[in-house]
């Protein structure tokens, strides 16, 4: 269904337990992108630095970081993920290419659409990092941004839910999962699936998301082969 397709995974999937990094974790997870590579569709990857160090549970006035530094080594950390991924990938012979959105002379390009573009035309993955090279903004309005400025079909999400709820399933059993959201639909129930920065960048360039469980199977390529996984809200 979809021809260009920005994924943001959490630096959790990289890692045992969600912690570090995990060689067998990242190997499994590049297979799905061998097998995108496969369909013909044009991937780029934000990733999350949550494994090796999340920012925002040290930006408290109490853990001794600023909130600017906090962010920062947050940031360093998804360049971490995306060379280890970069790394597995070339293994199991996929190109990919890092681009930053901060200058890490000699591991990463500088990001660009210009470059971003040219990578995909060329059949290569891309891979983001340090967000959007900005403190006080999370990994989800890189991503927001990156699918906006590449003109993406849609943004997935990869999480530890299979969907949006009403309640959170955890606590509540009872809680109802929609299949469809609209983004006025999402506003009105004051639902939490994204930041909103994220959310109101998307919907303002009607740009689709899907919420998925990346925990499954094979989720990865369903969701990119438009199968009706998670919870998708568009229009």
């Amino acid at each position: 269904m979809y021809q260009r397709v920005v994924l943001k995974v959490s630096g959790e999937y990289l890692g045992e337990a969600g912690i570090g990094l995990s060689k067998p974790k990242i190997e499994a997870f590049a297979q799905q992108i061998v097998a995108i590579q496969k369909l013909g569709v044009a991937l780029a990857l934000v990733l999350g630095g949550g494994n090796i160090f999340r920012g925002h549970t040290y930006n408290h006035r109490n853990s001794g970081f600023k909130r600017t530094d906090a962010d920062q080594m947050g940031m360093l950390a998804t360049a971490i993920n995306a060379l280890a991924l970069r790394s597995i990938l070339a293994q199991q012979g996929v190109s990919a290419t890092i681009q930053s959105s901060i200058k890490i002379e000699g591991i990463a390009e500088r990001f660009s659409v210009t470059n971003s573009e040219a990578a995909l035309r060329d059949g290569k993955v891309v891979l983001f990092c340090c967000g959007t090279g900005n403190p006080f903004f999370s990994t989800d309005s890189a991503a927001a941004l990156r699918a906006c400025e590449l003109q993406a079909d849609i943004l997935l999400k990869a999480t530890n839910v299979d969907g949006v709820y009403d309640y959170d399933p955890k606590l509540h059993p009872e809680a109802k999962k929609f299949n469809h959201l609209t983004y006025s639909e999402v506003l009105q129930l004051g639902l939490c699936i994204m930041d909103m920065t994220a959310f109101i960048l998307c919907k303002e360039n009607h740009i689709p998301i899907r919420i998925f469980n990346g925990h499954d199977e094979g989720a990865v390529v369903q969701a990119v082969q438009g199968q009706p996984i998670g919870t998708l809200i568009g229009e």
